[in-house]
């Protein structure tokens, strides 16, 4: 896959992010994009955008697409922690993110890690208004659910 694809979300969150959230980091690669706000290096609790194979989403014929927060702490309890602090407060991010955002395991790793996320099934990676609706996306993510993580996360 292109990196072109990621590096064009990277752009769009850049301009779409408002810079009173902090300082946004975002890492492009193939398959995805990682974003996050403040240090250098990302946290395990941080926004994504990537492809998923169909094996680990149901009703996808070739691929998915995820695109949300993703926890993953190597402490299971702290990742229960803070998406039920999360969950506590989805009337908050729910009118923002709507039905399609899922609370919950992780996809690929459902015994440790959580999320709040959505899946696009079997998008056309070609289409040309994909990465301006990925980081949209991912910026409604990012704006409704980091101002209620505080410092909290790492």
């Amino acid at each position: 896959m292109e990196l072109a694809l990621f590096e064009a979300v990277a752009e769009g969150c850049r301009s779409l992010v408002p810079s009173d959230l902090g300082e946004l980091r975002v890492r492009p690669r193939s398959y995805g994009l990682k974003a996050w706000i403040g240090p250098a290096e990302p946290p395990r609790a941080h926004y994504e955008a990537q492809v998923v194979s169909p094996k680990l989403v149901p009703g996808a014929e070739h691929l998915a697409v995820e695109v949300g927060f993703h926890l993953e702490h190597r402490s299971t309890e702290e990742n229960d922690a803070v998406l039920a602090e999360l969950v506590r407060q989805e009337r908050s991010w729910r009118a923002v993110l709507g039905d399609e955002a899922v609370a919950g395991p992780f996809l690929g790793r459902p015994e440790d890690w959580r999320r709040v996320s959505e899946v696009w099934l079997d998008p056309d990676l070609g289409d040309p208004d994909l990465a301006m609706d990925l980081a949209l996306t991912l910026t409604d993510y990012i704006c409704a659910l980091e101002p209620l993580l505080g410092r909290r996360r790492s």
